[in-house]
């Protein structure tokens, strides 16, 4: 077997320990979230700073490879979408600060069980323009976000702690080089999932690919990336590809190790299209009331990892704190 074939003989590993250290992860960041609401007002932990928001269509592609034919991409079809433009930050910061940015929509009118037990509302995708996760697992994560929380100096004292006075300004200048990845906007960037999801028996990463014709960013985007997005939508259409890149091996395609990049190809599955489209207040508040959760899922696309388990106890805990809940659009 080739040692690009996708496999279906992949696993989790639950330490016996997970319940109460998520439960323990989602109260730090109730906390967090409620600092930072009592400053910004009410809102996310993560991905705060909304920059716009906008409508699509995806629509799934015929004839995949059979490791992707599964939950939304069982059969051709056209979806609708509500996507929302973020940057990854606690704080509503400057857009020209340093920063991950995120992709995140959710895809409407799926039929199946749901992640979460019951029927699926939508099938939710949040990506960021980084192809892998900055940590092997979640515990590092929540502890890093907790220091980020008060301030650079307690960044910066996290990491000599954590790491010692050799080991400290290293994974600190590590750190710091990521979230300075140079961006050139959303019109031109790929956006990741960084850790897997089910797709039906077989495990998949998600990569969006920008189509060539999208066109790049104004040379000053960088002071709005939101307004930037929006005047370029105003002009025509956006177009982008949906891509799954399957699990082969533990070695080369960890499940819990959310550090590694997947080496294996990527298969265009779907198109994400937005139509031309002027910037809409109501719209953009649906986004920002709205949940994108990638437990928002299908059963058969069910997220997989330490990550994203640790993930659907905190976003519950973020969800209820914010009053947030999935919304179909209107």
């Amino acid at each position: 077997m080739s040692t690009q074939t996708p496999s279906t003989a992949w696993q989790e590993r639950i330490a016996d320990d997970e319940a109460a250290r998520y439960e323990a992860y989602a109260r730090r960041f109730a906390d967090i979230q409620r600092r930072k609401s009592a400053r910004y007002g009410t809102g996310r932990t993560l991905h705060r700073k909304q920059l716009t928001a906008a409508r699509g269509e995806l629509r799934v592609l015929a004839d995949l490879p059979e490791f992707a034919r599964h939950g939304l991409f069982a059969a051709p079809g056209s979806h609708e979408v509500l996507l929302r433009l973020s940057n990854g930050g606690l704080n509503k910061a400057s857009d020209s600060m340093p920063d991950i940015r995120g992709f995140s929509f959710k895809v409407w009118g799926v039929s199946g069980d749901g992640a979460l037990g019951g029927p699926a509302l939508s099938q939710d995708f949040t990506l960021i323009n980084q192809e892998k996760f900055a940590f092997a697992g979640s515990a590092e994560f929540v502890d890093l976000v907790e220091a980020a929380s008060h301030g650079n100096g307690a960044l910066v004292k996290f990491f000599f702690k954590r790491y010692g006075f050799y080991r400290g300004p290293v994974q600190l200048a590590k750190l710091l080089k990521t979230a300075a990845k140079s961006f050139k906007g959303f019109t031109t960037e790929s956006f990741f999932s960084s850790v897997p999801m089910a797709c039906g028996p077989y495990a998949v990463r998600v990569r969006l690919l920008p189509a060539s014709s999208n066109g790049p960013a104004s040379a000053d985007a960088q002071k709005d990336w939101g307004a930037d997005f929006a005047r370029r939508l105003a002009t025509g259409a956006l177009q982008y590809e949906l891509q799954l890149q399957p699990f082969v091996n533990e070695k080369t395609t960890p499940i819990e190790d959310a550090s590694v990049n997947w080496p294996t190809p990527y298969t265009t599955v779907a198109l994400l299209t937005l139509p031309q489209q002027a910037a809409s207040p109501d719209l953009l508040e649906q986004a920002e009331s709205n949940v994108f959760d990638p437990w928002q899922a299908l059963e058969q696309h069910r997220p997989l990892g330490d990550v994203q388990r640790a993930r659907k106890v905190v976003y519950f805990q973020s969800q209820q704190g914010r009053g947030a809940s999935a919304k179909p659009l209107s």
